[in-house]
């Protein structure tokens, strides 16, 4: 993807992570009144993509940046529910090619300056040669089945304390299957079987990719590691269901596809 003419194109602008937004009604900056307020010129953005016919771009800033009056740098997170799934997905997007371009501008191998290779999103480095594309982390994610019973889990590091599947990145030279069997023994003591791929999903903290599959219940007794996990347990069809993750995210296609109840309309 190269950089396209556009009058008006959609600039994703990132701060420590955070969107750029109007406050009174979350949109993004403009390219002719907002963007130079800020300092900034599409000359130093990365292309996305098209989304219904617009050009779209992105770039990150430095911490010391701060917003001019009536904009903030809002948590992508915090947009979930506000935004359009479509433009969130694209936003996701454009957040990870935007870090990707933050943690890339010297060679990981001798410290050159890189540059953007042509022909591919790719920088390369003009002295050594070394050539880093953006970076994607896959993570696996698994609902465990046990009869009516599906199997939740609080991460001790959760900012919300919502329970959902069990989730964790693979290792290296490890198959997604690997992963699972290994995770789900170490966060919960659990044996499983009867693999079964869901779908997957893109995710931006900072760079993943969300495998989901479901699993059945193959033995062991429930023990949580401490170190990651709070409190997991089985939630069966007499059980109020816990706090949803987001309503973007794999997990809650995932849990809620296989809830005990799915499709009861007296649910909780």
């Amino acid at each position: 993807m190269t950089a396209q003419p556009h009058p008006d194109p959609l600039a994703f602008v990132f701060r420590e992570g955070k969107l750029l937004v109007r406050q009174d009604d979350l949109s993004l900056p403009d390219a002719r009144g907002a963007l130079p307020r800020h300092g900034l010129q599409l000359e130093q953005f990365h292309p996305v993509g098209l989304w219904q016919q617009r050009y779209c771009c992105t770039t990150w800033v430095d911490a010391a940046l701060q917003p001019q009056a009536g904009y903030a740098f809002v948590p992508l997170r915090a947009l979930f529910g506000s935004l359009d799934d479509a433009l969130l997905g694209l936003a996701s997007r454009a957040a990870q090619l935007a870090e990707w371009a933050r943690t890339h501008r010297f060679c990981g191998h001798c410290a050159s300056p890189m540059q953007l290779a042509n022909g591919e999103r790719a920088f390369k480095c003009p002295a050594c040669g070394l050539v880093a594309y953006p970076r994607i982390s896959p993570a696996m994610m698994v609902l465990i089945r046990d009869g009516e019973r599906i199997l939740l889990a609080r991460h001790v590091q959760s900012p919300t304390g919502r329970f959902s599947a069990l989730a964790g990145f693979l290792e290296t030279g490890e198959s997604i299957e690997e992963a699972i069997h290994r995770e789900v023994m170490e966060e919960v003591g659990l044996r499983v079987k009867n693999l079964r791929y869901f779908g997957s999903q893109s995710w931006p903290f900072p760079h993943s990719l969300m495998i989901a599959f479901t699993a059945d219940y193959a033995g062991g007794e429930i023990a949580p590691d401490a170190s990651e996990i709070a409190e997991a347990r089985w939630f069966g069809p007499h059980d109020v269901q816990p706090e949803a993750p987001p309503a973007v995210s794999i997990s809650n296609l995932l849990v809620n596809a296989h809830w005990p109840l799915a499709g009861d309309p007296t649910r909780v």
